[in-house]
Parts: C-alpha cells; sequence; structure tokens
C-alpha cells in the first residue's frame, strides 16, 4: 500500500495517533478486504488535500489485532477519527469521498471553533 497516508502500528500507534494534537483519521483494513482496496485511493487523496490539517493513517488490522479489538473494529473497512487520543467519529464501510470530506470538514471547524 504505497501512497500519501502514513501506515501506523502497535509500535507507532501512541505517537502517531493518542498524542496527535491535530486531527487524525484512522484507516483500519487488511490486503484481504475488497472495499478496503477501493477506498484507498480516496484515503491517499484525503491525505495529499488535508496535509497540515488532518493526520491520515492506515492500520493494518491483520498485523495488529490488539489495536483493532481495543476500538471494537469488527468489520473493515472502518475508519476513525481521533482528536486528543480521544475517537471522534466513526465510519464503518466504504464511502464516497464526499461522506469523508463532509465529515473532516465538520470535525476541523468544530475543532477551530473551540481552539
Amino acid at each position: 500500500m504505497g501512497g500519501n497516508a502514513t501506515k501506523v502500528d502497535s509500535s507507532s500507534w501512541n505517537s502517531q495517533v493518542m498524542k496527535a494534537s491535530e486531527l487524525v483519521m484512522v484507516d483500519f483494513w487488511a490486503v484481504w478486504c475488497g472495499p478496503c482496496q477501493m477506498l484507498a485511493p480516496i484515503v491517499d487523496e484525503l491525505a495529499t488535500e488535508y496535509t497540515g490539517k488532518v493526520r491520515v493513517m492506515k492500520l493494518n488490522t491483520d498485523e495488529n489485532p490488539e489495536i483493532a479489538g481495543q476500538y471494537q473494529v469488527m468489520s473493515i473497512p472502518t475508519i476513525l477519527f481521533f482528536k486528543n487520543g480521544q475517537v471522534v467519529e466513526k465510519l464503518i464501510g466504504a464511502r464516497p469521498k464526499r461522506a469523508f470530506k463532509e465529515i473532516i470538514d465538520s470535525l476541523l471547524s468544530k475543532s477551530s471553533a473551540t481552539a
């Protein structure tokens, strides 16, 4: 999985996701998951479009089952949005890019209003 989204795993989870000050979007995926493969280019496009505003990460659930279990990720793709180490939004299943942009823009406007 090349592209612009950053790979995260159990060793980098705390520093990359839990301690991040900006909004973090984590794509929980697996190699064998068809909808995950369809979603991958959208996730990479979002990583590019929101550079400097949103940290876009990808977590392979087969390689990191303990993190997937910690957040009750039962089906993939699941996208979790984190702010200050807390889950602020959860999406399950592949969605059109527009749906992700609406959620990201909404979460960014909330965080800038409270900043």
